[in-house]
């Protein structure tokens, strides 16, 4: 009878598959091993089926316990999701809240909506911190920030709700007195031109980027860890990079910077990327967070869409 499952059972057996042995499971869930064993079998017993294959030095999943671990994982969250509501429903307003956001994101944005909400909850405190590419996920999946705003399609994640706020678009510049400023008035950039020099990209601390390619043309890189950093190195012309539009409009207007059309780096060098606004799906959003959200989704949709830049 499958009456007598226990969630303990099936988050034994998660950790006894993850870890690879039941010492370990038994020592990531602070239980005794014994403990650890005996819920597994007696999960097997329910189920009417081996798990695992225990004839080796290490236990195996046996077909069917690769089979089960999926909808194992599933029924473990969709439990753990009806805590976090149940909490939600009863639970008051936050002391603290953490703001992670992708440097690309307009900034203005952020103190606009920071700006209601403290008008809204002046008790609540807020730490807004920056990063860049897979830094604002990284931080909601582990625990240090409780919103987050992103830029980009390819960090998502099963565990997080994403929510569109406005588009954010990007230009490949270079600063005036650049070699490359000359040939991107004369006509277009190939990305064999690109190759030949610096280009300035951002560093991914959280590693979740590792291995992915984000318009890298050049092998002679110089990495920073923000925007603001990427900027002063552009200007001073020791290489070329892509910045969001918004940071970058007055450098067009006062002629410190030059748009690159190279066609391998979007239309006419060109870029445009959507923000999201994120958080757990196992922790419902509190008033104060939930009001955030909902602020920087009315100012994003007030925004305009940027103009091109240098063609206005």
């Amino acid at each position: 009878m499958l009456d007598a499952l226990t969630l303990d059972q099936l988050r034994m057996f998660v950790a006894v598959a993850e870890a690879g042995s039941f010492r370990l499971a038994a020592a990531r869930l602070g239980r005794a091993q014994s403990a650890v064993s005996h819920s597994v079998a007696n999960l097997e017993m329910e189920l009417g089926t081996p798990l695992f294959d225990r004839n080796s030095h290490r236990p195996v999943l046996t077909v069917e316990g690769r089979a089960l671990l999926e909808d194992s994982r599933s029924l473990l969250l969709r439990a753990d999701l009806l805590r976090a509501k149940a909490r939600g429903m009863g639970s008051g307003l936050e002391i603290e809240l953490t703001v992670m956001a992708d440097t690309l994101f307009p900034v203005s944005i952020i103190g606009e909506a920071l700006g209601r909400l403290h008008a809204a909850f002046p008790s609540v405190s807020v730490e807004l911190c920056s990063g860049t590419l897979g830094q604002p996920a990284h931080a909601l999946l582990g625990g240090t920030a409780d919103i987050a705003i992103t830029v980009g399609e390819d960090l998502r994640d099963s565990r997080l709700e994403f929510e569109a706020l406005t588009p954010v678009s990007l230009t490949s510049v270079v600063g005036a007195t650049h070699p490359l400023a000359s040939r991107a008035k004369e006509a277009r950039v190939s990305a064999v031109d690109l190759a030949d020099f610096v280009q300035v990209v951002l560093v991914d601390p959280s590693g979740r980027t590792q291995g992915m390619d984000f318009g890298v043309l050049s092998q002679r890189r110089w990495r920073v860890g923000s925007q603001a950093e990427k900027l002063e190195l552009i200007r001073a012309g020791v290489g070329w990079g892509r910045l969001p539009e918004w940071l970058i409009a007055d450098d067009f207007k006062e002629g410190r910077l030059v748009p690159l059309p190279a066609a391998a780096l979007g239309k006419d060098g060109r870029t445009v990327n959507w923000s999201y606004i994120a958080h757990r799906l196992d922790k419902p959003l509190l008033p104060a967070a939930a009001f955030l959200r909902s602020a920087l989704q009315e100012i994003a949709a007030s925004e305009k869409t940027p103009s091109r830049v240098g063609k206005d």
